[in-house]
C-alpha cells in the first residue's frame, strides 16, 4: 500500500477536471502538489482554493513544447526538489473525421497526449531509479482499446501512450527497480472534454474516478479501466469474434461507434486539459 504523506506529486493538466481534483484527494493524503497547466488564472483559482489543505504550488506551460517542459522540470527540482508521483494526465481532443484535420490538428495532439508524458516522465524517472521508489501515473484512454471514429489521432496518442507505459513497467521490473507505473484506461468522463458525446454505456462522474485513479495508485495497480469491464468487453470481443462480427457488437450493441457524432468538446481547443 502506497502512502501519499510528504510525497511530492506532480500533476499535468491539474487545474481543471479529474486533475484539480486528484490534486485535492493528494493534498487530503498529505501529499505535496505541484500542478502544471497551461492556464495560469485556473491555477490560481486552484490554489488559492485549496490554500487551506496543504502546501500546493503551480506551473503555466504548454505541455507541446519541449523546451517549456525542459525549463519547467529544471525550475520545480530546484524549488520543490525530487518528485515522488508523476500524474501525466493532461490531454487533448479534436473530435473529427481524420481528413478534417489540419497538420497542428495532429501534431498538437500527438505532442500533448503521448510526447509529453514520455518528456516528462524522461526528466523526473532517473531520480526515482536512484532512490529506488517512485510512481508513474498515466492517464490513457479506453480509446487506446478499440477503434472509434471521429477519433483516429486521439485514439493512436493513446494506443502509443499505453504501450509506453506498459513496457516501462516490464522494465522496471527487468531492473529490479521499485518504480511503479500505472496505466488508467477511462471511458468518456463527464468534465466538459467531451460535451455533446452520448452514450449507451454510463458516462463517469468525475469525483469517484479520480478517487478510483488515486486507490489504484496506492494499491499499486498496473493496468486499470474505468469501468472494470471495458478491458474483459472489449479484449475478449476483439479475441473470439471475427472484426465483421466485433464491428456490429461494438457499433451496434455497446454504441460506441456513434458516441462522437454530436461531439462538441470545449470551447477553446487548442488549450490543453484532463485526459477523459
Amino acid at each position: 500500500m502506497r502512502d501519499f504523506k510528504n510525497k511530492r506529486v506532480l500533476i499535468t493538466g491539474g487545474a481543471s477536471g479529474i486533475g484539480k481534483i486528484m490534486a485535492r484527494l493528494c493534498l487530503e493524503r498529505g501529499a505535496k502538489v505541484i500542478i502544471w497547466d497551461i492556464n495560469s488564472e485556473a491555477i490560481e483559482q486552484v490554489l488559492t482554493e485549496f490554500s487551506n489543505y496543504g502546501r500546493i504550488v503551480g506551473y503555466t506551460l504548454d505541455l507541446a513544447d519541449a523546451n517549456q517542459i525542459k525549463s519547467t522540470v529544471t525550475q520545480v527540482k530546484k524549488e520543490q526538489g525530487i518528485v515522488d508521483v508523476l500524474i501525466n494526465n493532461a490531454g487533448i481532443v479534436v473530435g473529427k473525421y481524420f481528413h478534417e484535420h489540419t497538420v497542428d490538428n495532429i501534431l498538437n495532439t500527438s505532442a500533448i497526449n503521448a510526447n509529453a508524458p514520455m518528456l516528462t516522465t524522461l526528466a523526473f524517472l532517473d531520480d526515482m531509479i536512484q532512490q529506488n521508489d517512485g510512481v508513474v501515473c498515466n492517464i490513457a484512454s479506453s480509446g487506446g482499446l478499440i477503434s472509434n471514429p471521429k477519433m483516429s489521432v486521439y485514439a493512436a496518442s493513446k494506443w502509443s501512450l499505453i504501450g509506453w507505459s506498459d513496457s516501462l513497467r516490464l522494465e522496471m521490473k527487468q531492473l529490479n527497480k521499485q518504480v511503479q507505473f500505472t496505466t488508467i484506461m477511462p471511458y468518456y468522463i463527464h468534465t466538459g472534454m467531451f460535451d455533446g458525446v452520448r452514450s449507451k454505456i454510463p458516462i463517469l462522474k468525475p469525483e469517484p474516478s479520480a478517487l478510483k485513479i488515486i486507490k489504484s495508485i496506492e494499491k499499486g495497480r498496473y493496468m486499470v479501466t474505468l469501468p472494470g469491464y471495458i478491458y474483459r468487453i472489449t479484449r475478449l470481443g476483439q479475441a473470439i469474434m471475427p472484426l465483421r462480427l466485433f464491428d456490429w457488437f461494438a457499433g451496434r450493441v455497446l454504441g460506441i461507434y456513434k458516441t462522437m457524432e454530436h461531439f462538441v468538446g470545449r470551447k477553446d481547443t487548442s488549450r490543453p486539459s484532463e485526459s477523459e
